[in-house]
């Protein structure tokens, strides 16, 4: 197949409510929309990385300097049979994982179509449902953190994810389980953490949570097997995985029991795959993060966790739990019984809404042959 244009688009989207973490405030979700095609087909793919270097050191601007310049013209007028072909070409590009995931995003998409076939089935989905669960950032008060769970669960979620921090963390975990005692719970640091505060993590013991998702260092894989032996909760990876071998390392040292797949974060769906495969091999269980994506982000997402070992609930939420409007349709929702379907068209199986996203786009460039 040959690709003989190329669009990006910088979207910026309002959030319904700020999503308030460790790591800042957002309030709008800045991304970057990427749109391949040629011969009659297009694909759609979106890259991750935020307007600020807070999750990673990956922003906006970095993508679009290394899409523009690096990533784009080494598939651009050039005939690629297979995905792994295009994907070979930007290998000696180093880091910049997101701006890669966004583009490979965009290519299984338009390959995909071109085999007629839906993204979950060419990635090995298994299932036409996924369970799914909700992120809630931290609150201002523990009443308003419980009427946000209760209205949650109300809507149909299976897995309750609440942030915390230095400061904000005992309490709202503590007010949560009484409330809920019965329900899936788990927290996440976004690495706000060191060990010294191993006395605190002893105390989530007590609260049945279903894991700690990043409680140390962003890049740190070691101490967290320190951690990991001092506490029985089991403790999830996230920013520390970058990859297969960062996979196989916190493996092999016992720094986690669980770990989070976010294709941005890995590089895309190839290796988001081959992380699945191996942690299948060793029995830890992995579960599909989120990054505050649009519909087209969701779109993978929802496919990606298909696979048969995301046996856990995700961070993948109804468009409505973070945007009024969505830019594709139909937009994703919650079913009643907690679950989401996996669309079934060929793709990414849901179709982009040109007006909604020229509405949030605040900057556009277009590459041809």
């Amino acid at each position: 197949m040959l690709l003989d244009r190329i669009t990006l688009y910088h979207i910026k989207m309002k959030l319904v409510s700020p999503f308030v973490t460790s790591l800042g405030t957002e309030s709008n979700e800045e991304h970057i929309i990427i749109k391949v095609d040629g011969e009659g087909v297009t694909g759609w793919g979106e890259c991750v990385a935020s307007a600020n270097p807070f999750y990673t050191y990956e922003t906006v601007q970095t993508a679009w300097h290394n899409l523009s310049d690096f990533l784009i013209p080494g598939i651009l007028r050039k005939n690629f049979n297979t995905l792994d072909e295009a994907i070979f070409s930007w290998q000696k590009v180093r880091g910049h994982n997101m701006a890669k995931a966004g583009l490979e995003a965009a290519l299984w998409d338009f390959f995909a179509k071109t085999k007629n076939i839906s993204l979950s089935k060419m990635l090995g989905g298994v299932r036409d449902k996924i369970d799914v669960g909700v992120s809630i950032g931290i609150q201002s008060s523990m009443n308003k953190l419980i009427k946000s769970v209760e209205g949650y669960l109300e809507e149909g979620y299976k897995r309750i994810k609440i942030k915390i921090q230095p400061g904000n963390d005992i309490q709202p975990i503590k007010a949560s389980r009484i409330e809920f005692p019965n329900i899936l719970l788990q927290v996440d640091a976004n690495s706000a953490y060191t060990l010294n505060d191993v006395k605190i993590f002893k105390a989530m013991d007590e609260f049945n949570l279903l894991l700690i998702e990043q409680p140390l260092g962003y890049e740190d894989i070691y101490e967290h097997s320190k951690l990991q032996r001092e506490i029985k909760t089991p403790i999830c990876l996230d920013e520390s995985i970058r990859s297969l071998n960062d996979s196989r390392a916190a493996i092999e040292l016992g720094s986690c029991k669980i770990i989070n797949i976010k294709p941005g974060r890995v590089g895309g769906f190839t290796e988001a795959k081959l992380i699945h495969d191996y942690c299948t091999s060793q029995n830890i269980p992995v579960w599909h993060g989120g990054m505050l994506e649009s519909g087209i982000g969701r779109a993978g997402n929802v496919a990606l966790a298909s696979l048969p070992n995301f046996t856990l609930p995700g961070d993948i939420s109804a468009s409505k739990r973070y945007f009024k409007n969505d830019i594709v349709e139909p937009e994703f929702i919650i079913n009643k019984d907690g679950t989401m379907n996996v669309p079934s068209k060929p793709g990414i199986g849901v179709e982009v809404n040109m007006k909604m996203l020229e509405k949030v786009t605040v900057r556009r460039e277009e590459f041809s042959s």
